[in-house]
């Protein structure tokens, strides 16, 4: 009943609150990156959520330039990062539009977390199940290492929480969620990168 009902009623009520608590802050980042970044601060980007449905994602733009190179390389996070980008992403307020998101139905306040779409060819059939449930703006794996473990922990880590949904699993979550962006605890793998990009599984 949870996970099918009561889940979402919270999804949206929290979602609200945050909305209007916060709502000085996100328009004052708006305003910032609006001037950072020649007049676009969002940034607009599909990912697959529950049953693999491709959605547009909502986040604060923090990097500058393609994600790729002119050999269709992908460029490392670290150098398209802007220095206003840098503060907005280790405060992880490029995440808060993601709240829309959640209004729409699209996301979950808890969840594994949306990555790219061409990650999905790159899928065994256990980290699949990482799709049974709506992607969220902080999950089980964020709270046990985000940036910092690999991309096989953290699939494990999604999958357990696919298994395992309860209000008070959510609860702890959001509760942890909280304390780590406080200490900003597991922001990169290293000082001078963020997260490698999945390749697929050995």
């Amino acid at each position: 009943m949870y996970q099918n009902f009561v889940k979402r009623i919270c999804d949206i009520f929290a979602a609200l609150v945050a909305i209007i608590l916060l709502s000085p802050i996100i328009l004052a980042v708006t305003i910032l990156l609006f001037f950072a970044n020649n007049g676009k601060p969002f940034f607009l980007h599909r990912r697959p959520g529950k049953n693999e449905r491709i959605f547009t994602l909502f986040k604060f733009r923090t990097m500058k330039g393609s994600p790729k190179d002119e050999n269709g390389n992908f460029v490392p996070d670290v150098q398209r990062i802007t220095k206003i980008g840098t503060i907005v992403r280790s405060t992880s307020l490029d995440e808060l539009p993601q709240l829309f998101n959640v209004l729409i139905g699209d996301m979950s306040i808890v969840g594994p977390r949306p990555l790219w779409e061409h990650y999905l060819s790159l899928y065994n059939d256990f980290q699949k199940q990482r799709h049974k449930v709506k992607p969220g703006i902080t999950g089980w794996a964020q709270i046990n290492g985000r940036n910092s473990i690999t991309w096989e922990e953290k699939f494990e880590l999604d999958v357990w929480y696919v298994n395992n949904i309860s209000f008070a699993t959510d609860l702890k979550i959001l509760f942890r969620t909280v304390k780590k962006v406080l200490i900003r605890e597991g922001i990169a793998e290293n000082e001078k990168d963020t997260m490698t990009m999945f390749t697929g599984s050995s």
